[in-house]
């Protein structure tokens, strides 16, 4: 019982640290830091405390089944922590990294406009970090993980008056959406897999993974390939690796806090967590070590040409996680561990003096030149170093390979639907929706063959809704709109399968509908207030002369997107844990729906109320930073 108490404690404090710091005046820095100090050096003390205690106790794991959000008897959402020594390694040295980026924000960000912003946003990060690391469960994990992303995008913007810093936070944004479909679709498998929601602390029965895998060893690869998928966007792998530096936008503070030392490592703690899992499917394992090695040397060769330190850090970091992933493939859990930590506190080091070490090293020029050595490079023929350095200059085009690959294909699709117009949505698919209402309720005249098509069909058709919202520039109500309607779509898809009930359908769209009210109302008072009407092909940093406004949107856009703050959130686990596990197109359909409308509803967000402001008499900063 006591271990309960105090595992759950490291969820409580951040928590309870993060809502003090809301209800705080920006106006005096001096509380603001002190609770954000205080809060994390009580982390630290408790977490190393406890770490002392549970090793002298045997080091034995600890699962506890905290709190049932839903339970209907056939499914149930739990909250679920472990504490093991991946979780202690993770707690130990986030706790220690967060106090060392407190205080030093404390001075760094003084007299900074955005004072209160950061430690709430740091806060709330803080808090998503510990609930992600003592994650139980993937319903857990994913709780924790989906808030990592958004405080990502929050810190990565936080000089929301530039053009590239919100530029750069939506892009961000958008590679963790892309790689949140492989933790969607590994959820989703595993239920199939488990028949539950399965505890972390199952896997270590190798007895009960080895009798599955027997049984279901595809469905244990397509799991597997998920999980990798979301480790490689989440820790900038191939071919995801080109997001990294762009983040560094931010403060310093948070680039060493998120991008050097803590959320950049995920990928590894996602890996390390369901290595019991996957440790006997070979091709597994040297998917992952291949991505971790192409990633190591690529990112190198990047490292080397560039020139500004930042970058360099980063890309340093990226090559070192690549070889956390080939260590995690080969079995090296404890190495991994420790390469992990000394990474982390030695990143964090080099972005905190990273404006001391330019001034150093122009000095150290200027006085102590020395000719350029022989390198490695040197050797090659001419030819192949030549191609190389330009091709690192160019970051091997991975920025191109995710446009043209991933983006660039939904909005062509996203295109092609230009005729949906507000008039047009009215007169072709509400008409198609009752039709689809009327067959859900009148099962028995479809024709049993067409009705096993109807699920996959009309999720297709929320799909398509999405792409338009996704590549809609002109019409912003109209993206909004399209959101709201894709999720009618999937509710009504998935209400074919017999075990999804109508009260279970109301969970879901419960949040759909009143955030989407909310939202709607919110851009209807800004163009009243405006006294014009906005498209989406430009920023306009409404944030400026609407700020609580803002906020009110940004917290609909979560809303509607499935963000913890609202029953929708448990209602996409329970549309999931409803499809069945050979509706694949409807998996994926449903999974690309939720990742591609979420990007969407940021994006609406940060172009009508981030970046420059769109009146000339308000000061504008440089669009280059």
């Amino acid at each position: 019982m006591e271990n309960q108490y105090i595992i759950s404690a490291f969820v409580l404090i951040p928590l309870i640290g993060f809502l003090i710091s809301l209800l705080l005046s920006g106006n005096n820095e001096r509380p603001l830091s002190r609770v954000a100090l205080f809060t994390v050096s009580l982390q630290l003390i408790g977490v190393s405390g406890y770490i002392v205690y549970w090793i002298i106790q045997g080091m034995h794991p600890i699962n506890i089944r905290e709190l049932d959000i839903y339970n209907n008897g056939e499914y149930q959402f739990l909250l679920d922590f472990y504490f093991d020594s991946i979780t202690a390694v993770y707690l130990f040295v986030g706790a220690f990294v967060t106090f060392l980026i407190t205080r030093y924000s404390r001075f760094y960000l003084h007299l900074e406009e955005g004072y209160k912003r950061f430690f709430n946003t740091m806060l709330f990060f803080f808090l998503a970090y510990n609930l992600t690391v003592l994650s139980g469960n993937f319903e857990t994990l994913f709780l924790g993980w989906e808030m990592l992303g958004i405080s990502s995008f929050l810190l990565i913007a936080f000089y929301r008056n530039r053009y590239i810093p919100v530029r750069n936070a939506v892009k961000v944004f958008s590679i963790y959406r892309i790689g949140d479909i492989g933790i969607i679709l590994a959820m989703w498998a595993s239920h199939h897999f488990w028949h539950e929601n399965i505890a972390f602390i199952k896997f270590n029965n190798s007895e009960l993974v080895s009798a599955q895998m027997a049984q279901h060893g595809g469905v244990g690869l397509m799991i597997a390939i998920g999980l990798l998928i979301a480790a490689a966007a989440k820790s900038a792998q191939l071919p995801f690796s080109s997001w990294l530096p762009r983040a560094m936008e931010g403060p310093t503070p948070s680039s060493a806090i998120f991008y050097g030392s803590l959320s950049v490592h995920f990928g590894v703690f996602l890996l390390l967590r369901t290595f019991p899992f996957w440790e006997h499917q070979l091709s597994a394992r040297i998917l992952i070590g291949t991505v971790g090695l192409l990633t190591t040397l690529v990112s190198y060769s990047i490292a080397r040409v560039q020139s500004t330190i930042k970058t360099q850090i980063a890309y340093a970091s990226i090559a070192q996680i690549g070889l956390m992933f080939v260590e995690v493939a080969l079995g090296w859990e404890t190495l991994a561990l420790v390469h992990f930590a000394g990474n982390a506190f030695l990143r964090t080091y080099q972005l905190l003096v990273s404006p001391s070490v330019v001034a150093y090293m122009i000095r150290d020029q200027f006085y102590h030149f020395k000719p350029k050595e022989i390198s490695l490079e040197d050797t090659f023929p001419k030819r192949l170093e030549f191609s190389l350095y330009v091709l690192s200059l160019k970051e091997w085009n991975l920025d191109n390979f995710i446009n043209h690959w991933v983006f660039s294909p939904i909005k062509k699709i996203g295109r092609k639907l230009d005729f949906l117009t507000p008039r047009n949505l009215l007169l072709y698919f509400f008409p198609i929706y009752a039709l689809g209402l009327f067959l859900y309720f009148n099962q028995e005249y479809i024709y049993p063959p067409i009705r096993d098509f109807l699920p996959g069909f009309f999720a297709f058709l929320g799909m398509m809704l999405v792409f338009k919202a996704f590549s809609e520039r002109i019409y912003p109500r109209l993206a909004w709109m399209l959101i709201i309607a894709n999720h009618f779509w999937i509710a009504l898809a998935v209400s074919f399968n017999e075990t999804f009930d109508i009260h279970q359908t109301w969970i879901y769209l419960s949040g759909v509908i009143v955030f989407g009210i909310i939202g709607y109302l919110a851009l209807e008072n800004l163009f009243k207030k405006e006294k014009q009407y906005f498209d989406l092909n430009q920023y306009y940093g409404h944030v400026y002369e609407h700020p609580k406004l803002s906020l009110i949107f940004l917290i609909a856009a979560l809303g509607l997107m499935g963000f913890p703050i609202s029953p929708t959130f448990i209602g996409v686990d329970l549309i999931f844990s409803h499809i069945h596990e050979d509706q694949f197109l409807l998996a994926f359909f449903d999974s690309v729906s939720f990742i591609i409308g979420g990007i969407a509803l940021i994006r609406i967000y940060a172009r009508l109320f981030l970046g420059p402001h769109v009146k000339n008499f308000h000061e504008k900063a440089l669009k280059s930073s």
